[in-house]
């Protein structure tokens, strides 16, 4: 019998992470960009990894162990206009996260990312991308002001992720 190697587990540097209810209106937004910012990045060489988040909340706070950057996609209510496209960087990810609950549900991005960075898990670049709401309703799907947001707020992800990729991927000089 050979010897087996053992498994190598790989995890990319760059997290995008969407996050929300898409059977509760505006709130899931963050769904709807991940999936359609990775359409952007299919040839990234495993440097970026997608995940629709969901509401899975803290069940997500593995997903960031070893991670040298997050960027949040979700809906971000700081009692803007609706469909104001916001985002937040650095130590503002955290004073944000802790201080406005993104929604209801328990283990909402602000539990997580605090979680995260309580437990020395977020990474050094951290980025919540997102729009206002104006209606959560349940089945009523992503509202006009939030569906005319999706293609300003994809395009300001896709600045913070090839910002990103330029960074994280410069040679370390001595």
């Amino acid at each position: 019998m050979a010897n087996a190697s053992p498994e190598v587990h790989y995890t990319a540097p760059i997290l995008v992470l969407g996050l929300g209810n898409p059977l509760a209106g505006d709130d899931g937004l963050g769904p709807v960009l991940v999936n359609e910012l990775s359409k952007q990045y299919r040839y990234t060489g495993g440097f970026i990894e997608f995940v629709n988040g969901g509401t899975r909340g803290l069940g997500l706070l593995n997903s960031m162990v070893g991670r040298q950057a997050v960027v949040v996609l979700d809906a971000v209510a700081s009692g803007g206009r609706p469909g104001t496209v916001t985002v937040i960087k650095g130590s503002d990810v955290v004073r944000y996260a802790t201080t406005h609950p993104t929604s209801t549900l328990e283990g909402n991005v602000g539990e997580l990312l605090a979680t995260a960075a309580f437990l020395g898990d977020l990474p050094d670049h951290c980025y919540i991308v997102g729009v206002e709401p104006a209606d959560r309703r349940q089945g009523s799907g992503l509202s006009k002001e939030v569906e005319r947001s999706v293609q300003p707020a994809l395009l300001k992800a896709q600045d913070v992720v090839d910002e990103l990729l330029v960074e994280l991927s410069e040679p370390v000089h001595a």
